[in-house]
């Protein structure tokens, strides 16, 4: 067969369709891959020989000299492997060994391990260098000296550019590739990471650790086992240069730590007597006292305290500041309502606790702003928020402290109906009853006469409320109505007593304001009792005296009163328009 021919039955034709090919060529591939792998295998079979790892005996020994181990040397197994292109895999083996048997236990901060090199012993094996991996022997017991670390690192990797690579830069930046990842890595995590100062006055010494971190890069480019142009194998430089940040977020992990700390381990009891001094806070925008769990107290006192630090600090360490005092608000309002979900289903001193809080932390997230924004640096005043925050916690505050009223007052002059409101009402008053007897004597006078008026407040105006808006209200059941509110006002006679007798402040109990004056609703309400049993023209004339308006209605609901109860006619129309024409 002439050559033309051999090529022809040797080469696949480039008008052959894919995966197909001369039989000859086929086998000749498979032959090929054959041996290939052989031949990998045989040199990498040949460097572990080489290059051994006794870890029994803590060193590793590299017998490159003389006629090598069974006559093959280091530097032709080496030189094979760059032929065939396969030397990272080659050395791949040999850079994991490396990792695990010697940078790993040099970066055991508990016991760290130092290295000897010892060469040219034991000649007769054609041993050219050992390595001895022994328990380190510094002043440094817990493995902090960043002088010594990279000392033992250094001359672990000279080892490496000297008895392994054999001075050949190619193979040295090949094995560094393999190794620096992890390397620096291990570096970071069990060393640089475990320095970064916990306090602003330490950053000058770790400005130390930077300076020894560039020195050992420097160290590493010289010998190329890192790259000299490429800024990302800069790894240790890059972390200690960010030194400020890694600062920043560990303090405020610190922060995100105190705070949930705080949270998760407040029982929300009240403290002894020796501790409710702490928990009694002050209203930023209210006149008033309350008392507040040591969670809520602590929180706030840290976040206070952070943002004082953030006036203080530089632009990158202040941002990361202000989000740890923004996120620590944050744990309360995602933690508390699932810690305390069964026990803020029914009226308890948790939840009066809770509401107290979310009322204290909103007014003093409030304030934040007015206290902080005039020295906040000018990058954090620009993203700086906290006021969104505070209408979250003034309704959690009122969901968990609401009291929902009677339910529905519709045909009230039938039996079941009457029944079904009287029911709601008297568990209203069962649960004002309750509140009365947890927070009279828990709360400072002014605090609980102020929370229980606020309370009475909103129960009545609901009640108002949902009478007012009936549509049609039969003449019989308009007693039935009057009937259901002064049983409601006579069974809470003993808290209004409570509410009357209660010394606040400079007021005794002759010259404090009246009741109906700290509670417009009962005023309201009594005078809509009244109201079910007055002739038409009486409430006009009411109207027109001003005497409604100052109990609370308004025009739309007394002419919606008038049209609930008296069927049309010229009076009623009458009444209506004098209604709305009165001038007050």
């Amino acid at each position: 067969m002439d050559s033309s021919a051999a090529d022809t039955a040797l080469r696949v034709g480039e008008e052959e369709e894919e995966g197909e090919g001369v039989v000859v060529f086929g086998l000749l591939r498979k032959v090929w891959g054959d041996c290939f792998d052989q031949i990998q295998g045989l040199l990498v079979e040949h460097l572990e020989r080489i290059v051994r790892f006794e870890v029994e005996h803590g060193r590793i020994r590299v017998c490159s000299g003389g006629s090598g181990v069974d006559g093959v040397e280091l530097r032709a197994v080496l030189e094979a492997m760059d032929v065939l292109d396969i030397l990272d895999y080659g050395l791949a083996r040999t850079a994991d060994s490396i990792i695990k048997h010697v940078i790993d236990p040099a970066m055991n901060l508990k016991v760290p391990a130092s290295f000897i090199v010892e060469a040219n012993k034991n000649s007769g094996e054609n041993c050219d260098a050992v390595l001895r991996i022994l328990p380190y022997l510094g002043s440094e017991i817990n493995g902090l000296d960043g002088e010594a670390l990279f000392s033992r690192m250094i001359i672990l990797v000279n080892f490496i550019f000297k008895h392994i690579c054999l001075e050949n830069g190619q193979w040295m930046r090949l094995f560094g590739k393999l190794t620096w990842p992890r390397m620096s890595d291990l570096i970071i995590s069990n060393f640089l990471n475990k320095v970064v100062p916990d306090d602003a006055s330490k950053l000058s010494d770790f400005r130390r650790i930077v300076s020894m971190s560039s020195e050992f890069e420097k160290t590493l480019k010289d010998i190329m086992f890192i790259s000299a142009s490429d800024k990302k194998d800069q790894r240790l430089s890059n972390f200690a240069d960010n030194v400020e940040t890694h600062f920043a977020l560990r303090k405020k992990i610190e922060i995100l730590g105190k705070a949930r700390k705080l949270i998760l381990q407040c029982d929300f009891t009240l403290p002894q007597d020796d501790g409710v001094s702490d928990c009694v806070v002050d209203l930023l925008f209210l006149s008033e006292k309350c008392v507040v769990s040591e969670a809520a107290s602590q929180l706030m006192k840290l976040v206070h305290h952070t943002l004082q630090d953030v006036c203080l600090s530089s632009p990158r360490v202040a941002l990361e500041f202000y989000h740890g005092a923004r996120d620590a608000l944050l744990f309360y309002e995602a933690i508390i309502p699932v810690k305390l979900d069964r026990q803020l289903d029914n009226i308890t001193l948790v939840a009066v606790l809770m509401h107290n809080d979310c009322l204290y932390l909103s007014q003093e997230i409030l304030g934040l702003a007015f206290e902080y924004r005039p020295h906040l640096p000018s990058c954090v005043n620009d993203h700086a928020v906290f006021v969104d925050l505070a209408p979250r916690l003034r309704l959690l505050a009122k969901e968990n402290i609401a009291i929902d009223a009677a339910d529905g007052f519709q045909n009230t002059h039938l039996s079941k109906q009457y029944e079904s409101a009287k029911l709601s009402l008297d568990q209203v008053v069962f649960i004002l009853e309750k509140v009365h007897l947890i927070w009279e004597p828990v709360l400072m006078p002014s605090v609980y006469d102020s929370s229980m008026c606020m309370v009475l407040e909103s129960v009545f105006s609901r009640i108002s409320l949902d009478i007012l808006l009936l549509d049609d209200i039969a003449a019989e059941e308009t007693l039935e109505l009057q009937r259901l509110i002064q049983l409601m006002l006579e069974n809470l006679s003993s808290l209004f007593e409570s509410l009357s007798t209660v010394r606040v402040g400079r007021y005794s109990e002759k010259n404090r304001p009246p009741l109906d004056q700290r509670i417009p609703s009962l005023r309201k309400i009594r005078k809509l009792s009244h109201l079910l049993d007055t002739p038409l023209k009486s409430i006009t004339e009411a109207w027109e005296s001003g005497e409604l308006l100052t109990c609370g209605f308004t025009v739309t609901e007394a002419t919606d009163f008038i049209k609930a109860i008296f069927t049309d006619s010229p009076l009623r129309r009458d009444c209506l328009s004098r209604i709305q024409s009165a001038v007050l």
